[in-house]
């Protein structure tokens, strides 16, 4: 039967591959990395786009139906063909790439590294399109395995062993006020100040504790005021702006949020230990040069956007 291109996703032949192989759902689960919902998850959608159940209980096996049994063998042959190109592609041209990167970030790294990477794909790239989406942490490992995104850059997790990581920079906290604040021309902050003040605070969940309150706890610090919680630092910013309140986040985001709008930018006045950004793929794509080259260029990047928000000519410290 013939399939509706615009529904097939190449990774779920893989899946169809695995419980083919494996004899059911927990064995392909355990080869491909992935917990056993992702996996009836994606048989799941196999099965509606053949219009078959593919595969049937009996005992603790999965058992082939007829269907799968006559076309098991050409999706093989596709997957081994498509790991064979992609092992002996050792050359290419960047400038000749046609196609839609997918970049899991969150909106923080959107806003430093987007502009120099766009612009390095621009120069030496310009068919490649970039796509960035907001990946929960929860399920990094599997967005990757699945193919959902390409790469992820976010803060150092705990992933599988099929995924890869590279460290990109450690990112460390500062302040931001308005500049008619009372502390913004006190250097260094007073810690007692930064705690008698209102703050503003970005968390993604409304009960979200405060992410630093094990650092202010372990330095003897009790809690800080906490008047408002919002869901972007931009958002956030926006509210300093207009008020007396403080805005802690990486120094990188302060720095540029300092460049665009009447802010200025102080050092944290107690000793937090630095963010580590890293960079993650799944090692199924380890030596695709295609990959490989998009690996540099958003590490690159990425490395360029950090370097340049912390030693550009307007930083204020």
């Amino acid at each position: 039967m013939a399939l509706p291109s615009s529904r097939l996703d190449l990774n779920l032949f893989r899946v169809m591959d695995a419980v083919f192989e494996h004899g059911g759902i927990s064995g392909a689960a355990r080869h491909l990395h992935l917990s056993q919902p992702a996996v009836s998850h994606a048989l799941a959608r196999l099965r509606r786009l053949w219009g078959d159940p593919l595969f049937v209980r009996q005992g603790n096996h999965m058992v082939p139906t007829e269907l799968t049994r006559r076309v098991i063998g050409e999706v093989q042959a596709h997957l081994r063909g498509l790991q064979s190109v992609m092992a002996h592609a050792e050359t290419f041209d960047p400038a000749a790439l046609n196609m839609t990167v997918r970049l899991g970030m969150r909106d923080v790294l959107e806003a430093i590294t987007l502009p120099p990477l766009m612009a390095r794909l621009a120069e030496v790239a310009p068919g490649v399109k970039l796509a960035s989406v907001r990946v929960p942490r929860d399920t990094l490992s599997q967005a990757l395995t699945l193919g959902e995104v390409d790469l992820v850059i976010d803060r150092q997790r705990r992933v599988d062993g099929r995924i890869r990581g590279e460290r990109l920079a450690d990112e460390s906290l500062a302040v931001i006020m308005r500049r008619e604040h009372a502390l913004a021309n006190k250097r260094p902050m007073d810690v007692s100040a930064y705690f008698d003040s209102r703050h503003v605070m970005v968390s993604v969940r409304p009960d979200q504790p405060d992410p630093l309150q094990a650092v202010w706890s372990g330095l003897g610090q009790g809690e800080r005021d906490v008047f408002l919680r919002c869901q972007h630092y931009f958002s956030a910013a926006n509210v300093v702006l207009h008020s007396d309140a403080l805005l802690t986040l990486p120094r990188t985001y302060a720095e540029e949020l300092a460049r665009s709008m009447p802010l200025v930018v102080r050092d944290l006045p107690l000793p937090v230990p630095p963010i580590t950004i890293w960079m993650y793929w799944h090692a199924d794509r380890d030596g695709d040069p295609v990959h490989r080259w998009l690996r540099e260029s958003v590490c690159a990047g990425a490395r360029q956007a950090m370097s340049a928000a912390l030693t550009g000519p307007e930083r204020q410290n």
